[in-house]
C-alpha cells in the first residue's frame, strides 16, 4: 500500500511516516523544499508550490490513499494577512490536489484529512460527538468549517473521505506542550481564567496511529481525534506541574491579560470543548495513552 502525505515533515506528519513504515506502508510526500526530496524505495518526495499552483503530478502514481495534514500553524499571531494564510493553506491546497487528480485521471481510493475540534462551539456542559452540527462562531470555527468543505471536494472524484477532528496534540518537541510547561518550569505556571474550560487532548503517537488505522480500515466520515479522558485546564496545569515536580503558586491568569499578550489568538486558551472519542473506540482503535498523567510522564 502507498499513501501520499501532505505536511509529512510537520510534528504529526513525521510520526505518521514512522508508523506507516512500521506497518509496511510506502510513503510519497509533498514538500515545498527541493532539498527535502528523498528517493528511497519506501519514502519518495515530490515538489509542490501551492501558492503558484505548482505540483509534481507523479506524486499520485500508485497511491491508494492521501493523508492530508497541510496547513499554516494557528499558533502564530492572527494578523489579517496571517488569517488569510491559515485559511488558504488548507482550502487552496485541497483544491490544487483535486484539480491535479482530475486533470491526470488518477484514482485515489481514500482521503484522510486533518480537521480540528475548534469547529465545536465553546461549552462547559456539552459533550461533543461527531453528529453535532453546531459550528463555533469564532474565527477557528469558521476556518475548520471551510476546510472540511474543501476536503469534501475529493468525494466528487470518487474518493472516500474521512476527517479527523484533532484536539490539543501533546508532543515532546513541538505543539502546545512545551509552551504550556515553560512557565511551570520557571515557577510561573497557572490555570487560565476560571480554569474550568475543557481540554480535549491526544498524545502525538496515538494521533499518528489513528491516522494509520483510518487508512487501514478505509474510514469514511467524521472522527474525533482526542483521547478518551478530557480534563479541565486547571487539572491539566496541575497534572503537568506534578509530573515536573514544580509548585503552582500563582493565581489563575485573567482573560484580559492573555488577550493583551496574544490578541484574538487568546481564545485557544479559553475555549472549552469536551469531545468524545467513543466513535473511534467503537471501530476497534486502542489508545496507548487514554489518561493524561501517563501521557505527560512519557513526554516530560
Amino acid at each position: 500500500m502507498t499513501v501520499l502525505i501532505t505536511g509529512a515533515t510537520g510534528l504529526i506528519g513525521q510520526e505518521i511516516v514512522t508508523q506507516c513504515h512500521e506497518a509496511g506502508i510506502d510513503v510519497h510526500y509533498l514538500t515545498t523544499s527541493k532539498s527535502k526530496i528523498s528517493k528511497e524505495s519506501n519514502y519518495k518526495g515530490f515538489y509542490w508550490k501551492p501558492k503558484d499552483n505548482e505540483i509534481d503530478h507523479l506524486c499520485f502514481q500508485g497511491v491508494d490513499a492521501i493523508i492530508n495534514l497541510v496547513g499554516a500553524s494557528i499558533s502564530k499571531r492572527w494578523t489579517d494577512s496571517y488569517k488569510t494564510e491559515i485559511l488558504e493553506s488548507r482550502t487552496k491546497t485541497a483544491q490544487l490536489l483535486q484539480n491535479t487528480i482530475k486533470l491526470h485521471n488518477y484514482t485515489i481510493k481514500q482521503v484522510v484529512s486533518a480537521s480540528a475540534i475548534g469547529i465545536y462551539p465553546t461549552s462547559l456542559v456539552h459533550y461533543y460527538e461527531e453528529t453535532n452540527t453546531e459550528i463555533s462562531e469564532t474565527f477557528l470555527g469558521k476556518i475548520v468549517h471551510q476546510w472540511e468543505a474543501a476536503v469534501d471536494g475529493f468525494e466528487s472524484l470518487g474518493s472516500k473521505v474521512a476527517k479527523i477532528r484533532i484536539g490539543l496534540v501533546l508532543a515532546k518537541d513541538g505543539g502546545a506542550l512545551p509552551e504550556i510547561t515553560k512557565p511551570i518550569k520557571f515557577g510561573a505556571g497557572a490555570a487560565f481564567g476560571s480554569g474550568k474550560q475543557w481540554q480535549s487532548w491526544i498524545h502525538v503517537e496515538d494521533l499518528a496511529a489513528l491516522f494509520v488505522f483510518a487508512v487501514q480500515q478505509n474510514f469514511e466520515g467524521i472522527y474525533n481525534g482526542v483521547a478518551p479522558n478530557p480534563v479541565s485546564n486547571k487539572e491539566f496545569t496541575k497534572a503537568a506541574a506534578r509530573v515536573m515536580e514544580c509548585p503552582l503558586i500563582l493565581p489563575n491568569i485573567p482573560k484580559f491579560v492573555m488577550k493583551t499578550i496574544l490578541g484574538e489568538m487568546h481564545i485557544l486558551l479559553f475555549e472549552s470543548q469536551r469531545v468524545s472519542s467513543q466513535k473511534i473506540e467503537a471501530e476497534g482503535f486502542d489508545f496507548n495513552f487514554p489518561n493524561l498523567k501517563p501521557a505527560l510522564e512519557d513526554l516530560l
